[in-house]
């Protein structure tokens, strides 16, 4: 069986039209046309049923059609993968995630592989919104929280939890609470402020309990709370792998240790495509051994550096 007029006919099933797939192959529409009776011939059934119009499978050559074109699209996809083995991978990985995560986190993971792989870019979107991978074209996202229901392969990184911080300035200045009940008496930067207030709920040794605080700091990015509390502004409730450098280095102590706020889970999220480039497969795995490396819990006393 001759498969350049499989491919023939495949291409004038996608096209629709043999003066479509004649200039989308290069070729004289009378050797595709000639392409295609060969291959019906050979089957003993007629595939295309063609008219001045259009062109249109039969139902046997619609059934043979479903079939050819997985079995084509596996033998691109095998090339591909032939070719690339022998290369040095290069090209651009496109990821998206939130600033948090990309400025404390990815930059010092992106800054290594970069140096060890000079022939590759990343190109790195911080934002918000939730990305579209697939229709938008990016290989990978990190994000926090419950997933969607999607198509896209998840692989878990770690559980996000916070905790309450202060520098050593600001308790010098007001001291520390001893007990949930005296946050709202002390200074809080406040994150995402709804009406200047804020409810921080928190789990303790035995439940889990409220508490609504005020402060003169209100911001809507964490990056900004972290800063203001470095500075003696008030009380943060901090995702612990912000804090983890500054409580090694003195910059900040944890208040009322016992309370942590759970967070939700982080995943590491990429298209489910049967043949990844060698390019997106080296920056993941490297991403994944470097956060997992990361702090994301409370517990401990932060000994783990981010890398």
């Amino acid at each position: 069986m001759d498969l350049n007029r499989i491919a023939v006919f495949a291409r004038v099933v996608s096209e629709g039209s043999f003066t479509k797939a004649a200039r989308a192959l290069s070729l004289p529409k009378s050797s595709v046309s000639r392409s295609v009776s060969l291959l019906e011939k050979e089957l003993g059934t007629r595939l295309l049923l063609r008219s001045t119009r259009k062109v249109q499978p039969t139902e046997a050559g619609a059934a043979y059609f479903e079939q050819v074109a997985r079995a084509l699209a596996g033998i691109e996809e095998a090339s591909a993968a032939a070719a690339e083995s022998q290369a040095t991978p290069s090209g651009t990985v496109r990821m998206t995630s939130v600033a948090d995560l990309g400025t404390r986190v990815l930059m010092p993971i992106v800054t290594r592989f970069v140096r060890k792989h000079p022939t590759i870019k990343i190109e790195l979107s911080l934002t918000q919104r939730i990305v579209d991978l697939v229709e938008e074209g990016f290989d990978l996202a990190l994000r926090a929280g419950p997933l969607r229901e999607s198509s896209l392969v998840a692989r878990r990184v770690g559980v996000l939890a916070a905790a309450l911080y202060a520098s050593p300035k600001y308790v010098a200045r007001r001291g520390v609470p001893r007990a949930l009940a005296d946050l709202p008496a002390h200074d809080c930067v406040i994150f995402r402020p709804i009406r200047g207030a804020a409810t921080w709920t928190l789990q303790g040794p035995d439940h889990e309990s409220s508490t609504t605080v005020t402060g003169p700091v209100m911001v809507d990015e964490m990056n900004a709370v972290r800063r203001a509390v470095l500075l003696g502004a008030g009380i943060g409730l901090l995702p612990a792998f912000l804090c983890a450098r500054e409580i090694e280095r003195g910059q900040l102590v944890r208040v009322l240790p016992d309370y942590t706020a759970p967070g939700g889970q982080l995943h590491l999220l990429y298209p489910s495509a049967r043949l990844v480039p060698q390019r997106v497969v080296l920056f993941r795995d490297h991403l994944l051994r470097g956060l997992a490396k990361v702090p994301w819990s409370c517990t401990g006393r932060h000994d783990q550096k981010i890398s």
